[in-house]
């Protein structure tokens, strides 16, 4: 939903992924895992520069061990303790190949597959490490101290996590809101966008629930505590995304599942292919070479390089295109989509309220213009989002405005102000409709039924006008349901905080017939396991923080990067950075031809490993020839999925017909 500003704005201090360079430098720096792979990165990039420009053999090779060190330690000493559990971790594997390699002269094949995986391994580390600081600092949405009441009176500043059931705060006008609870006295309107997806500010007066981390606005209320800071609505936010989050992590890349039981057979048949030849009186450098021969050949290195470049290209292709992809772990999950839940303020919708329609009520006497410029003259002061769109449509119309004077807010009610010698009130019709208006009251219902937010506005205490607002559906958004309708055989549900009418009037235009309304975000959560369980692989697009939990659970998360939230951007698998909902079709289209493309390499490199390894076993393979057989398979099926980085593969993916 929309926010006034980024969580990382809103917390008490810097977000580690903040803007700033030398922020991320440092949390990059902070990450052993990236710590290591960068220097076993720079010690290959130097052992192939002393290589190939004719340096002394000692200096490449002790750069390159130095490398094997850097990258492979890490991974090594976790695939030991993997080893002590009895189970063979595909790492350990790689590294057991690398000194293989290095063992019979090919030390430079070793320190790729080193550099390969190490590099790999930072990047879970990092994603991981940006994920928990998102979660940090949305628990820094709600303030760490508030205005605590006395029983006698009297104020004192108190941390929020003293807070006790039943205690009474205050909210001064422009804080947010400390805790979960009751409004006793007080008029005020809350913005609730971060929670509940609303587009404008809700009306609170005594007997109101609130929720913390919403922000208060012009008003001061009095509330009763109702949970402590531990089970505020914030709180398990936070909790739903930490823990979807840790589940999520677990996902790996398809062959990924099939190396590990790949792994266990190519060490079982290494040792065989050593053991078995000094059975027969075969010499052990014969056996070892013969082995080691094996085991290069043999090694998933070339199957794990069939997979990574089709989908680092279409990683690659959407990012020129508007769309972060955050792994390759991600895009394979998208490409398996087969339904997409859409949220629908800020993500559907423009996120930002606009004048859709004046009725001029019969009392009124003048013409549409001259109302809006009265309304958006007396509105001229006010910072409410309603405000905004009046101003915005009289400046649309090109409509001079006059000077407001004795402009009041009036929490929970609207504004006054006099314009041209005449009193003017805006505001809720239920706060300022008189009774004995039918035709007013007509009118109010009328545009209530279409979705919109009814608006009334009085001249000397008279109803002259309603206004409409509404948050206007994008244009690209009912072709982009059309699109994924077509491509998953399914339309998209629509999953919202907002009340059930107002989605009814969006998911008309849009083309969506499947709506959940009023939902709070533990709420979404369960709408995508609800789906989930129909055998669905969901996509969920959002763009706030009340739709972070979601996007965590779901299979894939989406998140409109313009207007999105910290916690939001840090949590999903993908951020649309242009806010385009078209690419949202694109790039699953386009995801699902680098799945095809990957099987198609997988054949390859299968077919090359086989060949290869039934030559060394009934044959006599020559160590170069096996080298160059396994690392020229790779280079074929790399050149293959790198189809997928040119614009063309974009152009199709966008009209498949």
């Amino acid at each position: 939903m929309p926010q006034s500003a980024t969580l990382a704005e809103q917390s008490a201090g810097p977000s580690p992924f903040a803007a700033d360079p030398g922020a991320r430098w440092a949390r990059l720096i902070a990450v052993p895992e990236a710590r290591w792979a960068g220097i076993a990165v720079a010690l290959f990039l130097a052992g192939l520069v002393a290589q190939f420009s004719g340096g002394p053999s000692w200096l490449w090779w002790a750069l390159y061990l130095a490398c094997y060190l850097a990258g492979g330690w890490e991974p090594g000493l976790a695939g030991l303790r993997a080893l002590r559990e009895k189970t063979l971790d595909v790492d350990l594997l790689m590294v057991v190949a690398a000194l293989g390699a290095a063992a019979i002269g090919q030390v430079l094949d070793g320190a790729l597959l080193i550099v390969i995986f190490a590099t790999s391994g930072a990047l879970e580390a990092l994603a991981t490490a940006r994920t928990e600081d998102s979660v940090r600092g949305l628990l820094d949405l709600a303030p760490d101290t508030t205005t605590r009441l006395d029983p006698d009176g009297g104020e004192r500043t108190v941390a929020l996590v003293d807070l006790e059931v039943g205690d009474v705060v205050l909210a001064r006008p422009g804080e947010r809101i400390p805790a979960d609870g009751k409004v006793i006295s007080g008029a005020s309107e809350v913005n609730q966008a971060a929670i509940t997806g609303e587009p404008l500010p809700a009306d609170k007066t005594a007997g109101d629930a609130v929720l913390a981390g919403t922000l208060n606005g012009t008003g001061a209320l009095r509330i009763r505590v109702a949970r402590r800071a531990g089970e505020s609505v914030v709180a398990r936010i936070a909790g739903l995304v930490e823990q979807a989050s840790r589940t999520k992590a677990r996902t790996q890349l398809f062959i990924e599942k099939v190396e590990q039981h790949y792994s266990l057979g190519m060490v079982i048949a290494t040792l065989a292919i050593f053991a078995l030849p000094l059975l027969w009186g075969t010499g052990v450098r014969e056996s070892l070479l013969r082995a080691m021969t094996f085991m290069i050949v043999a090694s998933p290195c070339a199957v794990v390089l069939a997979t990574m470049p089709p989908l680092l290209a279409v990683i690659a292709n959407a990012g020129r295109h508007g769309v972060l992809v955050k792994s390759a772990v991600a895009l394979e999950r998208l490409g398996s989509t087969t339904r997409v839940a859409f949220d629908k303020t800020g993500t559907l919708t423009r996120g930002v309220p606009e004048l859709t329609g004046l009725h001029v009520l019969p009392a009124a006497g003048t013409s549409a213009d001259a109302l809006l410029r009265v309304a958006a003259a007396a509105e001229y002061p006010s910072e409410h989002p309603l405000a905004s769109a009046m101003r915005a449509a009289a400046r649309a119309r090109g409509l001079e405005l006059p000077t407001a004077e004795n402009f009041q807010a009036h929490p929970g009610r609207g504004i006054s102000a006099r314009v041209e010698g005449r009193l003017v009130e805006i505001g809720a019709p239920h706060a300022l409709l008189p009774e004995g208006s039918p035709t007013a009251r007509a009118a109010v219902d009328a545009v209530r039924q279409r979705g919109d937010t009814a608006v009334i506005m009085l001249c000397d205490r008279h109803p002259v006008a309603v206004l409409a607002i509404t948050d206007p559906i994008r244009p690209e958004a009912t072709p982009t349901i059309a699109a994924l309708t077509r491509l998953t055989g399914v339309a998209p549900v629509l999953l919202t905080g907002d009340n059930h009418t107002t989605a009814s009037h969006i998911a008309r235009q849009a083309g969506i017939t499947d709506i959940r309304a009023g939902l709070l975000p533990e709420d979404k959560v369960s709408a995508v396991r609800e789906l989930e369980t129909g055998q669905h692989r969901v996509t969920v697009v959002g763009d706030g923080i009340n739709d972070a939990p979601a996007l965590a659970a779901a299979h894939t998360g989406i998140a409109m990067g313009r207007a999105g939230s910290d916690l939001t951007l840090h949590t999903a698998d993908a951020i649309i950075i242009r806010d385009d909902l078209t690419t949202i079709p694109t790039l699953i289209t386009l995801a699902r031809r680098a799945r095809r493309v990957v099987t198609a390499n997988l054949v390859i490199a299968a077919a090359f490993i086989t060949g290869l390894v039934l030559w060394d076993l009934f044959g006599t393979l020559p160590l170069p020839l096996g080298v160059a057989g396994h690392e020229g398979s790779t280079i074929l099926v790399g050149l293959n999925g790198l189809r997928l980085l040119r614009d063309t593969a974009w152009r199709r993916a966008s009209n498949p017909a």
